[in-house]
């Protein structure tokens, strides 16, 4: 929701507030970059100190900040409360991710992977669809204050009736070097920097699109909704079957690869297309795959390292992600401000995409030289 709605309402929000472009990319900047810095810290204590504690952590301060952001009065405020959220939103993710894993052997981690991402774009396809017309009856706060008490009652609905993972937790035996050694090691430093590159597509496409198709290509907040909605069905099953081709094949890097291909080309291409059935086409092609590799490359470190990591695995995968989602949320609403178009942006990440398919081809040789290739 905090990214999500935000993209959505974003006109609106910048026009009560005064924002600027920079100011309007620096609020979903802020939430990355403050997750981005806890994303080792929450999967550490995760493996600390057990998942189902941080997962309520998690969710208990991100969906108040939820709320709180309904009542922003100046930028300030929206920034402070987008930090803060960034902050507990990875308490969230950390634990959600391997609460899930935990419930599937590890020839099906990829799957599971993926799955975690299903409640994500439910999400994200309820408020595309609904907020446009919450928004319309009321104002642009009016949802944050819906859903963020929707949050708060499903947070003390898992604190009652939620489980832990499946069967016991291992004894916690992880030590803060555990995540700073993957610093000094190629194979991590590769895949963070796909991740680098794959979460800074993402978040740079999701905010800034309903930006694009209303400020640029001329269409009005319901239609803008109903094709981010669509957007969104086309992303939950994609990023589901990418787990399952990745598990099944036992070829991981190459769903990266074909993702990664077919993202360069269509993000390029959504600039000088103009509004009709092509645009549309090439938003769903988009959507297909910008998520399709998520569980590949979140399972190639537990390939190499095992489960017994987990939480720090995907905090140092997701620390470089978020890295690279604030790197290209806030540059492209700067070029924005500085060129006076989106097409800058949305062309540098279709260069990034074209760069990860090389650091894949690099990857999968170091895979290889791994027993799990022979």
């Amino acid at each position: 929701m905090s990214a999500s709605a935000i993209a959505l309402l974003l006109p609106s929000i910048r026009s009560d507030l005064s924002l600027s472009f920079t100011q309007s990319g620096s609020l979903g900047a802020a939430n990355i970059f403050s997750y981005a810095l806890m994303q080792i810290p929450a999967g550490y204590l995760a493996d600390r100190y057990g998942l189902k504690q941080t997962f309520l952590i998690g969710a208990f301060g991100t969906t108040a900040l939820l709320f709180a952001f309904g009542f922003v009065a100046d930028y300030r405020q929206a920034f402070l409360i987008q930090t803060l959220a960034g902050v507990f939103h990875a308490f969230l993710f950390q634990s959600a991710l391997a609460l899930l894993a935990s419930r599937f052997g590890a020839e099906r981690r990829a799957t599971a992977m993926g799955l975690s991402l299903v409640g994500i774009f439910s999400g994200q396809l309820l408020i595309n669809s609904v907020a446009p017309s919450l928004a319309g009856h009321f104002n642009w706060r009016f949802p944050f204050l819906v859903f963020g008490l929707a949050g708060l009652l499903s947070s003390c609905a898992y604190f009652w009736l939620g489980r832990g993972p499946a069967g016991a937790e291992p004894a916690r035996q992880v030590g803060v070097l555990d995540a700073l050694r993957f610093f000094r090691d190629p194979f991590m430093l590769v895949c963070g920097m796909i991740q680098f590159i794959r979460l800074g597509t993402i978040q740079g496409i999701a905010f800034w699109l309903p930006s694009l198709l209303i400020d640029e290509k001329g269409l009005a907040l319901g239609t803008t909704g109903f094709i981010l909605a669509l957007r969104t069905l086309f992303i939950a099953p994609s990023n589901m079957l990418g787990g399952y081709l990745s598990d099944k094949l036992r070829q991981p890097t190459a769903i990266m690869a074909l993702s990664l291909v077919v993202l360069a080309v269509t993000t390029a291409a959504l600039i000088p297309v103009g509004w009709g059935a092509l645009l549309i086409a090439l938003i769903m092609l988009n959507a297909m795959f910008v998520q399709f590799y998520f569980g590949p490359i979140f399972a190639l470190p537990l390939e190499r390292y095992g489960a017994r990591l987990m939480g720090t695995l995907s905090g140092f995968g997701n620390f470089l992600a978020n890295l690279g989602a604030f790197g290209f949320t806030y540059g492209i609403g700067a070029l924005k401000d500085q060129t006076g178009f989106f097409g800058s942006g949305f062309y540098a990440i279709a260069v990034a995409s074209v760069v990860g398919l090389a650091l894949t081809f690099w990857l999968e040789k170091m895979r290889c030289r791994q027993p799990v290739c022979a």
